[in-house]
Formats: C-alpha cells, sequence, structure tokens
C-alpha cells in the first residue's frame, strides 16, 4: 500500500521527531491529508486527545504540523518510565500495568498487533501517514521484539529513511553502520538517508556522501542545517538547553528581567510546561539541579513528576528542598504543577506509583492528596487569576482536602495562596492572559517592578511559526520530488546488501 514512510534514526535524538513534523507540514501545504504515527513512544512528555487519550507529546506537535487534532492512534503505545527498570504501559490512549524490560518483551506480540492495525487504519483514512521510528533500528539484541522500527517497517511494508545529526560527529560511520547491522530483509526497505544539523562548507561534506552512496548504493536525500532557533517542543526537551538555559531569551520588555528556575527533577514529566514562560521577552528560564542555582530566583517552579515520591525524596537529599523552603519563607512565589504541586502539600498518601504509603510534603500548602489506581485523564476549561483558560489533566493523584482557595475556577482545581500556587492542569502557561497575569504577580512578589510582561506574545502562533520553519527547512534543502516517489512507489528495488548484516534468529 502506497502513501507511507518511517523515519529512523542512527541515535535517540538524531532528529527524528522534528524530521517527520517538518514533512508533515510540508505536505500539509501542498495541500495532502497527512497523518503522524509513532508505534511505541517512551517518554514522560504526554498530552490528553480529544478522545480522551493519553499519546506522547511530539506526537500532538506533529499532528499540529499536520494541521489535525491528535488522537490516541498516532501514538498507540506509549511507555512512561518510572525508574531505570521499569515503566507505565499506556496502550490506545490508557494505562494498561507496569512492566520491566524483561517482561515488556512478552507483551510485544500481541502488541505488533495493536500498531499494525492502528496505522492500517490511518493508511486508509489518510492520503499520506508519516512514522517515526524509536532510538535506532539497529538494536540487534531487540530485533526479534521490535514493534517501532524495522519490525513495524516489516509488517506494514514501510520506506525507511535513516536520518543522522552531524553535529555529535561521526555521522558517515553511524550511517553505514545502521544499515550494515540490518538483516537483508530490513536493509531492502531503506531507501537512503537524510543529514541532520550540518554546519559548515557543503562542498567539504560532499566527497563523504558520494563515497557513502558508492558504499551503500542508497541516495542521500538531503542535508538539513543546524537551526538553533529550533527549540519549542523538542521530544527531549532537556537535551536542548545551554547551562540549563531554556529557549532565547529575548530583552525585557520593561528595565528589569525576570528569572526562573525548574526544578529537574530525575523523573520530571511534561517538562515542556515551563516553555512558554521562555517565550516571554525578559523571562530567563533555568533548569536547576542543585540549591545554589535557586538563590537569585524569582519564581521557583516544581514541574510535574511520573514518580512524585520518589522525586520528593531527591528534593531532600540535594538540599532543594531547603532551598525551596527558604525562598518561600522570604515571600517569593513558588508554583507547583502537578507531581510538583503535590509536592507542596502536608501530605501525600500513595500505595499506587511508589508503594510508600503516607508521605510527608514540604507543607507549604494545606493540600492532601491520595493517590487512586485509575489515572485522571481530563482537557478542562476555566478561569484562573481573572483569565480564560484550557489545559489538560494527567495524574493519578486526588486532592482529598484543600484549605487555600483554588487557582482556577469552574473546574476548582489547583490552590492559591498568593505567592504559593499550584495546579494538576498542564498547559496552563500556554494561556496568554493568564501566562502574564502569573508574570505580572510574580514580578511584584519578587521586588521585580522594572519588569513588564509583554502585551502581545502568542505561544500558538510561536508554534506556528517553528512549524512552518521546519516545513521551510524540507522544502528547501531535501530532494522533495525524490521524497515524494519513495512514500508514494516505496524503496527502489534492487538495492543492494551491505555485509555483514545480522541474523534475525
Amino acid at each position: 500500500m502506497p502513501g507511507a514512510l518511517l523515519v529512523a534514526g542512527t541515535t535517540s535524538d538524531a532528529g527524528k521527531s522534528v524530521l517527520v513534523a517538518g514533512i508533515c507540514r510540508w505536505l500539509a501545504r501542498r495541500g495532502t491529508s497527512v497523518a503522524p504515527f509513532k508505534a511505541q513512544n517512551m517518554s514522560n512528555n504526554s498530552v490528553v486527545t480529544l478522545d480522551g487519550g493519553e499519546i506522547g507529546r511530539a506526537q500532538a506537535m506533529q499532528a499540529a504540523a499536520c494541521g489535525i487534532v491528535p488522537e490516541v492512534r498516532f501514538n498507540p503505545v506509549l511507555l512512561k518510565p518510572g525508574s531505570d527498570r521499569c515503566a507505565q504501559v499506556v496502550v490506545l490512549g490508557h494505562a494498561a500495568g507496569t512492566v520491566s524490560a524483561a517482561s515488556y518483551r512478552h507483551r510485544k506480540a500481541e502488541l505488533l498487533d495493536v500498531v499494525v492495525g492502528a496505522l492500517a487504519a490511518l493508511r486508509a483514512e489518510y492520503d499520506v501517514v508519516i512514522c517515526e521510528g524509536a532510538g535506532s533500528p539497529t538494536e540487534i539484541n531487540l530485533r526479534g521484539t521490535d514493534i517501532a522500527n524495522m519490525g513495524l517497517a516489516r509488517a506494514a511494508g514501510l520506506p525507511v529513511l535513516v536520518v543522522g545529526d552531524i553535529d555529535r560527529g561521526g555521522v558517515l560511520a553511524h550511517l553505514f553502520g545502521t544499515l550494515a547491522l540490518l538483516s537483508s530483509e530490513d536493509q531492502a526497505l531503506v531507501a537512503g538517508f537524510v543529514i541532520n544539523k550540518f554546519r559548515g562548507d557543503p562542498d567539504l561534506l560532499a566527497p563523504g556522501l558520494a563515497q557513502l552512496r558508492a558504499l551503500t548504493g542508497r541516495r542521500n536525500y538531503g542535508v538539513l542545517p543546524y537551526c538553533d532557533s529550533l527549540w519549542l517542543d523538542a521530544e527531549d526537551s532537556l537535551a536542548h538547553t545551554a547551562d540549563g538555559v531554556v529557549g532565547q531569551p529575548g530583552p525585557p520588555h520593561g528595565t528589569q528581567w525576570l528569572r526562573v528556575a525548574a526544578v529537574r527533577l530525575p523523573r520530571i514529566s511534561n517538562g515542556t510546561d515551563v516553555e512558554a514562560l521562555a517565550c516571554e521577552p525578559g523571562v530567563a528560564v533555568r533548569y536547576v539541579t542543585e540549591p545554589s542555582r535557586l538563590a537569585d530566583a524569582d519564581l521557583v517552579v516544581l514541574p510535574g513528576s511520573k514518580s512524585t515520591v520518589a522525586d520528593l525524596s531527591w528534593l531532600r537529599r540535594t538540599g532543594l528542598a531547603d532551598a525551596v523552603l527558604a525562598h518561600a519563607a522570604a515571600g517569593r512565589p513558588v508554583l507547583g504543577i502537578c507531581g510538583g504541586y503535590q509536592m507542596l502539600g502536608r501530605r501525600i498518601t500513595d500505595h499506587v506509583e511508589s508503594g510508600a504509603g503516607e508521605v510527608a510534603g514540604l507543607g507549604l500548602l494545606d493540600l492532601d492528596v491520595v493517590f487512586d489506581p485509575v489515572k485522571h485523564l481530563a482537557r478542562p476549561s476555566g478561569t484562573a487569576l481573572g483569565e480564560p483558560v484550557t489545559g489538560y489533566e494527567i495524574h493519578h493523584g486526588r486532592v482529598a482536602h484543600r484549605g487555600d482557595p483554588p487557582l482556577v475556577s469552574g473546574p476548582d482545581d489547583g490552590s492559591d495562596g498568593g505567592h504559593l500556587l499550584g495546579t494538576h492542569w498542564h498547559g496552563l502557561f500556554e494561556n496568554d492572559g493568564f501566562r502574564r497575569a502569573l508574570l505580572r504577580r510574580a514580578a511584584y512578589l519578587a521586588d521585580r517592578p522594572g519588569f513588564r510582561p509583554a502585551p502581545d506574545t502568542n505561544f500558538a502562533a510561536l508554534r506556528d511559526v517553528q512549524l512552518n520553519l521546519l516545513g521551510d527547512l524540507v522544502s528547501t534543502h531535501l530532494d522533495t520530488d525524490a521524497l515524494l516517489e519513495l512514500i508514494e512507489h516505496g524503496p527502489p528495488p534492487g538495492l543492494p546488501f551491505i555485509a555483514p548484516g545480522a541474523d534475525e534468529r
């Protein structure tokens, strides 16, 4: 069946997510009906779809590139790591147990049927489906149970492009080695390569690409230049920070900066929440992992966590908990989101996620939270700080007692204790009016009279600018005629086998 493509990568963070988004935006601007797909994603950055399920945030971003609303079929299997050895499995949007690396292998056969079925349904509804692989397709120790890379490509007859990040070095070896360690059957689907994040003289790269083609019999479909203005909605946002700084903060609209410290929890979830703050002129957002970084912060944000109790223990071990308490005692603002909100309360009772039972929180909010076995997923709307807001909720923790006024009215969520605030809602900062109201309050409490929020920052428009930039990079720097040929007709016949290959047995 024509009309599909799998983008694999030599490594994690090679550029698969952004290349898929760029291809989707390029096709959508051509008038093509296109959808994204990632069979299996491992990420704690997720969103709630209109059909009431949970998928990886990257697939929601790719859906926006297509001009369509996210749905659970775009990411039928989501793994949410709770520790180094276990993860929650989300199947077609809903939690379906916890697995270890070993036990998950035994579930993959049934999950392959799920992902192939979801992809087949999408291909029947859309002109084109652009699929994203996971990690590397050449994890030969896992090939026998693979459902996200060559296992999916073989099951669904997908042509494959392999993208490599030249900024890391060794990209030609990565591309060649990725191909050469695949079996002959897998290699027959790999049509060629894309180079990502190139900077320098293209003439110096050209001989290497020519030799790669001679060695592999595969063409290079294009070279994408390094573009440091792309940072919103990165699959691993924490990997794209310089000295912890989020984004590219512009100069203040007023006379003073506002400094935001977002604690980088070990099991942080939806860390992308703070990206909307980083879009504001004069707001310097920094991820922090040790107490001294909070000393000069104006606003401290405790983000979401996939393991709230474990990350709260980490806060205490590192001294960050004491630093947060000192910040709050000085009357400076602290805001917690989801797991971070729960940490700010008096107690957490958790027999579900950690099994720790009753645990003392930081005691900054009059709040008691009890973890329920069933995860709460919602896309609510209401009013916060006098502004209309929307967001989404993904949490096991339920508020059993709250003594502070709610932060959000309507659905009645969160706590507003003046300089101490919290909410279970993700995406709250993406509401422009609320974000400006919050920053005004934070500046007042932090004694930053010279800070003024810009009156016209539009987060949704800024995100769309980035998606259009991705589409422009694809249309300008890839051989789009060859790309269309690949999507419509599959890999060219007779592609040579490159030794040594791999034994799939």
